[in-house]
C-alpha cells in the first residue's frame, strides 16, 4: 500500500525544523528534518518499505499516523499518482502594481491616485492617518469609479471613531478598519480592530509576530519575490514616491513626479525578487514562505553591492534554536537600532 503527499501539502526544511504548509487548509504543521527528508526522496510513500529500511524504527510508524490522523497524504498507485502533478509554484498577476500604501495628508489629491490605480489594475490600497482629518469621507469617495477591490485605513482613535466605522459600513471595499492610540475598548466589531499602540510614524511596521498567515496566494508571492515590496508603491506623509514609506530612497515627490516615471525608474524594482531564500538567517527559517519581510528595517549585516539581504531587524526568531525572544532587547541589534533612530522602541522592561 503506497500514499502520496497532496499537492497542496507544501514542505519547508529549515536548519532545525521543517514544515509542512497546507495552503489548501490555511494551515501548517512542524516535522523532524528526518521526515522532511523522507517525504522528499519518496514521491510515492510505501511505508513498509521505508520502516524495513530504517529496521523498524518505531518513530516511522508515528510518522505514518501523524501524516493519516492530519489528512495530508491520500493512498494511491503508481499509475494514480501520475495524475496528481506536483502545485504550479509560478507566481503572476496582470496588474503593473498589486497594491498601494498612502500616508493620507491634508494636501494629497484622489484624482491622480485614482488614474493611477485604474490605469495600472492596482486591486489594494492602505491608507495610514497620523491625524484626525475631516476630509476622510471626501478622498474614499473620490475612488469610488476605482477599480480597488480592497482598502485598509489605520486611523488614530477619537471621540468622534464612531463616523469612520460608519464610513467602512457603507463602503464594502474597506476590508480592514484599525484604531490606533486607543484606550481600553472591550466592544467588538467585524473587521474593525482597536490597537493601544502608540503610532506617530511608519517606524511601526516590519515587525515579525509568531504567528503567520497561511494561503496560496502569499506562499507562491513568497517563493518567487519578496513579501512585503514586490508590486507595492508607496506615497509619505511629505509626498515622496517610495517602494514603502520607510524606504530610504525616493523616487521624486508627487508635486512634480508621476506614480507612473516613479514606477518606471531603474531602481524601483531593486528588491522586487529578493526572497527570503537569500536574505541572511531567514534563508535557514522553516517560516521563510508564511512570513512577511522587512527591508527598511534591517540588522544592517549583508549586503551584495548596493542591495541589502540582512534579516530583518523587528524579528526575535533564532532558526538555530528554535527560539524566540524579545527583538528590541537583543545586544547584537543595538547598533542597527540606534541607526533608525528606534530606541524609543527598546523595551525596558524585558
Amino acid at each position: 500500500m503506497t500514499y502520496k503527499l497532496f499537492s497542496t501539502c507544501i514542505l519547508s526544511k529549515g536548519y532545525n525544523i521543517s514544515l509542512i504548509i497546507d495552503i489548501q487548509r490555511d494551515s501548517y504543521f512542524k516535522i523532524p528534518n528526518s521526515l522532511y527528508d523522507i517525504l522528499c526522496n519518496n514521491e510515492l510513500l510505501d511505508f513498509d518499505s521505508i520502516n524495513e529500511f530504517y529496521n523498524n524504527n518505531k518513530i516511522i510508524r508515528e510518522y505514518f499516523t501523524f501524516l493519516k490522523e492530519n489528512e495530508l497524504i491520500f493512498e494511491c498507485d503508481e499509475q494514480t499518482g501520475k495524475n496528481f502533478p506536483p502545485l504550479e509554484t509560478h507566481y503572476k498577476i496582470p496588474s503593473k502594481i498589486s497594491n498601494i500604501v498612502i500616508e493620507v495628508s491634508n494636501t494629497l489629491e484622489a484624482n491622480s491616485i485614482n488614474k493611477f490605480i485604474n490605469d495600472n489594475e492596482v486591486f489594494g490600497l492602505t491608507l495610514i492617518y497620523y491625524n484626525v482629518l475631516e476630509n476622510i469621507t471626501d478622498f474614499i469617495e473620490a475612488l469610488n469609479d476605482s477599480i480597488l477591490r480592497d482598502i485598509k485605513i489605520l486611523y488614530p482613535y477619537n471621540e468622534d471613531y464612531k463616523n469612520v466605522i460608519k464610513l467602512k459600513n457603507e463602503n464594502l471595499r474597506i476590508s480592514n478598519l484599525i484604531f490606533y492610540n486607543c484606550p481600553n475598548i472591550t466592544k467588538e466589531y467585524e473587521d474593525i480592530y482597536f490597537s493601544q499602540k502608540n503610532i506617530s510614524s511608519f517606524k511601526f511596521c516590519g515587525s515579525i509576530e509568531n504567528y503567520f498567515t497561511v494561503n496560496k496566494e502569499l506562499y507562491l508571492e513568497s517563493l518567487n519575490h519578496n513579501s512585503c515590496l514586490h508590486k507595492k508603491i508607496s506615497i509619505d506623509k511629505d509626498g515622496f514616491i517610495r517602494n514603502c514609506p520607510s524606504m530610504p530612497q525616493h523616487f521624486g515627490n508627487i508635486k512634480d513626479t508621476s506614480l507612473e516615471n516613479a514606477l518606471n525608474h531603474p531602481d524601483f524594482r531593486k528588491y522586487w525578487n529578493v526572497n527570503k531564500d537569500i536574505i541572511e538567517v531567514c534563508k535557514d527559517c522553516e517560516f521563510r514562505y508564511i512570513c512577511t519581510d522587512c527591508r527598511a528595517y534591517t540588522e544592517r549585516t549583508h549586503f551584495e553591492e548596493d542591495i541589502d539581504l540582512s534579516k530583518p531587524l523587528k524579528c526575535g526568531y533564532n532558526p538555530y534554536t528554535n527560539e524566540w525572544a524579545e527583538w528590541s532587547t537583543n545586544p547584537l541589534k543595538q547598533k542597527a537600532i540606534e541607526y533608525y533612530g528606534m530606541q524609543e522602541l527598546v523595551k525596558k522592561d524585558a
